[in-house]
């Protein structure tokens, strides 16, 4: 059994990022730069006003001042301030020449184009101003290769003079759940048939970073599952089986994919829940094969899928951040594979779930983090700091 990490390291190198597409703004949300993002303009551009008041020079203090004209945002003073002399200003509004601070309106009384001060005065010389280019330079670095296009990171694109951005396209998943025992969510389920709830749940988890087809359910048929195969992968840069992926006879994933011309590049990993993951290649597509408990799936889509989604849409660092936050309860000594425990954070702490099997949905539902346990690690008392990944 390969360590996650390794396992983690091959899975990304079986693929290079995707080719690179220029989207609108209001289309880049969530994806990654696929080039460094500089700014094409200084911002602010000029001295601006941070609040409404009265351009003054910090030397005429403490006034009065005669009021000589106004300045707006888009719209300065065509004149400069001389001594003894204001200008009325408004938030966002450029600095006029000889001005140097900001006398902010509530500290001021005015009776016609006389302004005095009434409260406090400014502190210090340029209070309340934005300096030019206090943001950021023309040609200043604004977003890395590789970034995740945040809100924030976009409106920064924005104000530095970009309307598009280059990104990575986006990856194409196809999901396929085999197994004789499952029918499609909302269908009746007679006897112990099983609603099948990996595929949806695994579309969630991808959201909008990816675009994702939900494949019919495959039956337990070698022939039938590598047709299925070969089929999808021809349309996919990832293909996701779910099930299938054990050591029992109706288990049948690994020989389909051998059937149908696939190449494995590692099966079974040193983790619980998830060891039976397979990874490898078919043709131009990369072949995920995830475990068909629900908790099992989950998990590994966590640590392997999203990861993957996220190196093919050229994120820098695709693999999930860890966390600590103290343990509420003693957690026992860990055996030889990694394990990943449902948890709730309560109270600043994490609070490990009783019910870790790996069939238990209601668990899954139940929890907002997963606590990190490495392979031998030794019992770990209340308290103390432990890895969790947190989940959405």
């Amino acid at each position: 059994m390969l360590a996650v990490a390794e396992a983690q390291a091959r899975l990304l190198a079986l693929a290079e990022p995707l080719p690179i597409e220029t989207v609108l703004l209001a289309e880049a949300a969530g994806r990654f730069a696929a080039s460094a993002v500089a700014a094409r303009r200084t911002q602010p551009a000029a001295d601006l006003s941070a609040m409404d008041g009265y351009a003054i020079r910090f030397a005429d203090l403490p006034g009065p001042w005669r009021v000589v004209g106004e300045s707006a945002a888009g719209a300065g003073l065509d004149r400069a301030i001389g001594a003894g002399e204001a200008a009325r200003i408004f938030t966002g509004a450029p600095l006029p020449a000889g001005a140097d601070t900001i006398l902010i309106q509530e500290e001021t009384s005015r009776d016609g184009d006389r302004v005095s001060l009434t409260g406090d005065a400014p502190a210090r010389q340029g209070l309340f101003v934005r300096p030019k280019g206090s943001d950021f330079t023309d040609d200043a670095p604004l977003i890395a290769p590789g970034a995740r296009l945040t809100p924030a990171r976009i409106a920064l694109a924005a104000i530095g003079g970009h309307g598009c951005l280059a990104v990575r396209r986006r990856p194409c998943v196809t999901i396929l759940a085999t197994g004789d025992e499952l029918v499609e969510p909302g269908a009746p389920t007679a006897g112990v048939m099983l609603p099948s709830s990996n595929g949806p749940m695994l579309a969630a988890m991808l959201g909008d970073a990816a675009d994702v087809t939900l494949h019919a359910i495959v039956r337990d048929d070698l022939d039938a599952l590598a047709q299925a195969i070969t089929e999808a992968a021809a349309h996919a840069d990832i293909l996701v089986t779910i099930g299938g992926a054990s050591v029992g006879d109706h288990d049948l994933v690994r020989p389909a994919l051998s059937r149908a011309g696939a190449e494995l590049d590692f099966w079974r990993v040193a983790m619980r829940p998830g060891k039976p993951l397979m990874a490898g290649r078919l043709g131009g597509t990369t072949v995920l094969g995830l475990p068909g408990n629900p908790v099992s799936a989950f998990v590994t889509a966590t640590l392997f899928l999203r990861p993957l989604v996220a190196h093919l849409a050229g994120a820098a660092d695709p693999l999930p951040t860890t966390h600590y936050l103290p343990i509420a309860d003693t957690l026992p000594a860990n055996g030889e594979r990694a394990a990943y425990l449902r948890a709730r954070i309560a109270d600043g702490a994490l609070h490990v779930l009783p019910d870790q099997d790996s069939a238990s949905l209601s668990t899954l539902a139940a929890a907002d983090a997963l606590v990190i346990r490495p392979p031998h690690a030794p019992a770990l008392p209340a308290a103390a700091s432990a890895a969790f990944l947190p989940l959405a």
